[in-house]
């Protein structure tokens, strides 16, 4: 084995955090070394070694590069990009927490990802510093779901919740396990495509709990979805914990109806129900990621045409400043006179009368 490819292999059995390391690890040229590193001062460099592994160095175009490795474009802002798109801070009650829906909140309570996509609508604050929450600020937080009876499901987010130890995350579940009204646990997680290893065990036992536990994966290209990827998933699954998928729009990884069926169809084919196709954030530097919502809707007619119901997720758009998520997909069905017209999967319309208006 020649020194370059010793060099690559021992580089890349460890996450990836800075220009330089993407270069030795070949992943960059040295010219875009300071690029990278710009991008970087604004969010994070983290590409794990799974990661690093499924991209194509050759390809300028790589699905997988686009989504971790940073670009020049991310230090450029345009006038309706915004630090907070979708509005935490003004319902943010306590840290660590977001209350925008009666029903349900999201508790923080790691701000640290075992990567960090160069799209992230909170790019702005993961990464930081002081990246969990210290034990006064989680007790608070944990209070405040004690004293609200409406709160029903809570979202532990962030940040990504399984980066905690079996330890800090199961005394998390068990304290929310004992709220009566909490009825719901929901995890969003890119780890178990991109950091595999850390699904053992003694994590599945941490979420092992009487209330309904949901791990939602984050997973963007029909690629990340690898053997080593595929086994945590089957151990989640087999302890009985339902798996959804999140995935978002973006220019360049999956904007075409080939990419986002074999996204879908290898979701589904490892037990893992797509959920939310997101319509790209408005954060800053990210303008380069997103498509239009027209082109949304034209992927999403392409996926009803071609897909089972089971592949099928909602195309969804974070209304600005934390007024919701709201389907913007396409509308199959108009009123007409004193009935309906309804169009099929290949654009055609019929009349339907059944239903009154």
């Amino acid at each position: 084995m020649n020194v370059v490819n010793t060099l690559v292999q021992s580089v890349t059995k460890l996450t990836l955090r800075s220009g330089a390391a993407l270069a030795d690890a070949g992943l960059i040229a040295a010219a875009r070394i300071a690029d990278a590193d710009a991008a970087a001062a604004l969010q994070p460099i983290a590409v794990t070694p799974e990661m690093a592994a499924l991209i194509d160095a050759g390809d300028a175009d790589d699905p997988i590069a686009r989504q971790f490795v940073p670009d020049a474009r991310e230090l450029v802002t345009s006038a309706d990009e915004l630090a907070d798109p979708i509005g935490d801070a003004a319902f943010s009650p306590v840290t660590g927490i977001v209350h925008r829906h009666p029903d349900r909140v999201l508790l923080k309570p790691v701000m640290t990802c075992p990567v960090y996509c160069r799209f992230c609508f909170r790019r702005e604050t993961v990464g930081a510093p002081a990246s969990v929450l210290a034990p006064e600020e989680l007790a608070a937080a944990l209070d405040y779901i004690r004293g609200d009876a409406e709160i029903w499901e809570v979202i532990l987010t962030g940040g990504d919740a399984l980066m905690l130890s079996p330890r800090r995350l199961g005394d998390i579940v068990a304290a929310l396990d004992a709220v009566p009204h909490v009825a719901v646990i929901r995890i969003h997680s890119r780890v178990p495509a991109v950091d595999p290893g850390r699904i053992t065990p003694a994590l599945i036992a941490a979420l092992k709990t009487a209330t309904a536990v949901y791990v939602v994966l984050h997973c963007n290209h029909a690629r990340e979805i690898t053997p080593p990827a595929g086994r945590p998933i089957a151990r989640l699954v087999d302890a009985g914990i339902p798996m959804l998928s999140q995935t978002v729009l973006l220019k360049g990884v999956n904007d075409d109806a080939d990419a986002l069926a074999d996204l879908m169809r290898s979701l589904v084919a490892n037990r893992v129900k797509p959920y939310y196709l997101h319509h790209g954030d408005l954060a800053r530097g990210t303008g380069h990621f997103r498509t239009t919502i027209a082109r949304g809707r034209d992927l999403m007619r392409a996926l009803r045409r071609r897909l089972s119901g089971l592949c099928q997720p909602d195309y969804v758009l974070d209304i600005p400043g934390g007024h919701g998520k709201v389907p913007v997909g396409p509308c199959y069905i108009r009123a007409h006179g004193g009935g309906w017209i309804v169009s099929d999967t290949a654009g055609r319309e019929h009349a339907y009368g059944g239903g009154g208006l």
